[in-house]
């Protein structure tokens, strides 16, 4: 199987895509929000791999193409910014300093979770990068020496938590200002929490794009500094 597998060209991009579209249909079908599609896919993926007995090695080789597209995909968060260009240089220093206080956050509960948990200076760097963009992560991760891979699974399982739960964390905590909230929901869970705050609204995707870019930037400088702490 693997064999046969290893030739198709697309067959992890056929798995990938299926496995979201279908469960688009189901969260369609259901409206339960546990029923994410992002959640769905990942979950069949696994299952689809383990059952036939399919190296990762061999679903990545056919779904690098789609990996490919995470970089343009990141970029093209800046249209909704543009749109937004106004609200942005009326609120500049503000977001940016949300911004930078979330990032902060970000290293700061790493490194206290780092220390109640006992990791090594390895896996504590590896964590380091989990609330910034997939495509800037995998850097970031090989340049501290870390473990690339638990990085990526770190990062897919924070922007999971946004993209399922970041409008709802927002309201328990009365979070109703469309800035505040599109800069909590980027900072924290990059792309795939500002696909969710780009249904919630406009500026909130907006807002959540910039965060994504500019988090990104920051984490990059923190990590530097934050690496030496253990």
């Amino acid at each position: 199987m693997n064999g046969i597998l290893h030739n198709s060209l697309f067959f992890g991009v056929a798995l990938s895509i299926g496995t979201f579209i279908l469960g688009t249909m189901i969260k369609r079908k259901c409206n339960i929000f546990l029923f994410n599609p992002l959640l769905v896919s990942i979950t069949i993926t696994i299952a689809t791999l383990s059952l036939l007995h399919i190296e990762y090695s061999t679903y990545n080789e056919s779904a690098k193409y789609l990996t490919y597209l995470l970089t343009p995909a990141t970029v093209a968060l800046a249209i909704p910014l543009y749109e937004q260009l106004m609200l942005l240089k009326k609120n500049v220093t503000a977001i940016l300093i949300g911004i930078a206080s979330g990032v902060l956050c970000s290293g700061v509960s790493i490194f206290i979770m780092a220390l109640m948990f006992g990791l090594d200076h390895t896996q504590y760097v590896t964590l380091l990068p989990k609330s910034i963009t997939t495509a800037i992560g995998i850097g970031l991760s090989a340049e501290l020496d870390g473990y690339v891979a638990i990085t990526v699974s770190a990062i897919i399982f924070t922007g999971l938590i946004g993209n399922i739960a970041g409008d709802l964390i927002c309201r328990m905590l009365h979070i109703n200002n469309p800035i505040a909230k599109g800069i909590a929901i980027g900072t924290a869970t990059h792309v795939m929490g500002t696909s969710k705050a780009m249904e919630v609204g406009e500026v909130e995707g907006a807002m959540s794009s910039l965060s994504v870019a500019v988090a990104g930037c920051m984490t990059v400088g923190a990590a530097i500094l934050f690496q030496w702490w253990i």
